[in-house]
């Protein structure tokens, strides 16, 4: 009786599931080995396989992830051996470097700080529809890019996503080692 009644369950909700559509391949086995990024001496680096079956839409999305978490860890390396080094603004002389910060901020700092996360978010994006390539924020303003010649503009692209790879590294490997305690060992100088 318990497997009837189980069984009408079911079916009953089947009947409210919405209709299964064959999915349609977007996918063109397109080749990314050619993109920025790609150079000596990795070339194409795709270790994980994300890009073997995506289409430019979504090699671009993944793409601005990258563009966009190298730039914050680019920050984040400078910020963290800044305030090692103990530079820090008026009226935060006695906040620490590195995690043990986060419990030593004020409350309005960490106001400013989400207030500022928060509008950068808004601001970050390409608001006229006239970006080029995933990461191009210009929103209309043109800083002399557009003067430039494409290899140049490919060389600073290139540029930027490697560095923001290796910035990517480098903060992973501060926090690891100040986890570890030895900061003070690879920063000798910085105090």
């Amino acid at each position: 009786m318990k497997c009837a009644i189980l069984a009408s369950l079911i079916a009953g909700a089947a009947a409210f599931a919405p209709a299964q559509k064959a999915a349609a391949s977007t996918a063109l086995n397109a080749d990314f080995s050619g993109e920025v990024g790609a150079q000596a001496p990795l070339g194409f680096f795709d270790p994980f396989g994300m890009t073997k079956r995506c289409d430019e839409d979504r090699f671009n999305q993944i793409r601005l992830v990258e563009v966009k978490h190298g730039r914050v860890a680019m920050l984040a390396v400078v910020g963290y051996l800044t305030t090692y080094a103990g530079v820090r603004f008026p009226g935060a002389e006695d906040i620490p470097a590195g995690f043990a910060a986060w419990g030593a901020l004020p409350g309005m700092v960490w106001a400013q700080m989400i207030a500022t996360w928060g509008m950068m978010e808004a601001a970050n994006r390409d608001s006229t529809g006239l970006s080029t390539f995933p990461g191009d924020f210009r929103n209309g303003y043109d800083f002399g890019w557009d003067k430039q010649s494409d290899e140049w503009k490919r060389r600073k692209r290139s540029i930027e996503v490697n560095n923001g790879r290796a910035a990517m590294m480098g903060i992973t490997g501060l926090m690891v080692h100040e986890m570890m305690g030895n900061v003070d060992v690879l920063l000798p100088l910085a105090k």
